[in-house]
């Protein structure tokens, strides 16, 4: 099924103001990941579905139209590196450095889960006994209520733990079928979702934080916007943060108070 340069240029035009995310070059993606859910609920095609997204008031609508556009598969240890670097740099910086032992860590686009409960579990792998005496949950935020009640549900398929040390997925989940596990409670608890739009305001958050994610988010975004959310990162990170990105990103070009300490891992330094 094919858009309309006319439906395709409101749905851009929407999603660019509202989103921050930029779709112009990709009406292929949009065919593909929206034609088959068009004809499912019965549309004769992308007019009369966006009208019909467009009219919705409660937001449930486009809710699960950016799910659909912006959500990538995922898995536990994605990106292992990032993970090693807070092991071995992050932490051991954060934990000599903190004297209240609040440390507050962001897992931003946080899609289905799999990243903030991996960070919890290399938080709680790294401190051992010791993180009793600190208040280290993870936040965790998308703009999609769909997937964030996924990631509250935390029930995955096996492939999902192909990365995931076989000792980790024992401890932290418990086996419901040969190819589902659910999170268990001890970890859960480490995590807390909320729904946010990165293109909102970031004054909501009334403390800094020590680590931030936002891996294979700034993708959808163009250059002006990427620019405008580097600078949130920065003025949300403590002086000494640490900022990581998506493999396949960069900050280069973006102005900013940004030292590359690692490819795709930020520093703020003043």
């Amino acid at each position: 099924m094919q858009i309309a340069e006319k439906d395709f240029r409101r749905l851009f035009e929407y999603v660019k103001s509202n989103f921050g995310v930029n779709l112009e070059k990709k009406k292929t993606l949009i065919e593909g990941r929206l034609s088959n859910y068009i004809i499912q609920e019965g549309f004769d095609g992308f007019h009369d579905y966006l009208d019909d997204v467009f009219r919705d008031k409660s937001g449930g609508k486009i809710n699960t139209l950016m799910t659909k556009l912006t959500t990538n598969y995922t898995y536990f240890m994605r990106e292992e590196t990032h993970y090693k670097f807070m092991q071995e740099v992050a932490l051991p910086y954060w934990t000599q450095n903190l004297k209240t032992k609040d440390l507050r860590i962001w897992s931003a686009g946080c899609a289905s889960g799999e990243e903030a409960y991996t960070t919890a579990m290399v938080l709680k792998e790294w401190f051992g006994a010791k993180i009793q005496g600190w208040d280290a949950t993870v936040l965790a935020t998308d703009i999609s209520v769909r997937v964030l009640e996924m990631a509250k549900e935390g029930v995955y398929p096996l492939e999902h733990f192909e990365h995931l040390p076989r000792a980790w997925r024992d401890k932290y989940f418990t086996k419901l079928s040969e190819d589902k596990f659910k999170i268990k409670d001890v970890l859960a608890k480490s995590v807390h979702f909320g729904q946010f739009n990165l293109m909102g305001n970031f004054s909501r958050f009334k403390k800094k934080f020590h680590i931030i994610f936002c891996r294979n988010v700034m993708i959808y975004f163009d250059s002006p916007t990427k620019q405008a959310l580097a600078k949130r990162y920065h003025d949300a990170l403590e002086v000494g943060g640490y900022l990581f990105i998506g493999l396949s990103e960069t900050l280069s070009g973006i102005q900013g108070d940004f030292q590359q300490v690692q490819p795709s891992i930020y520093r703020r330094i003043k």
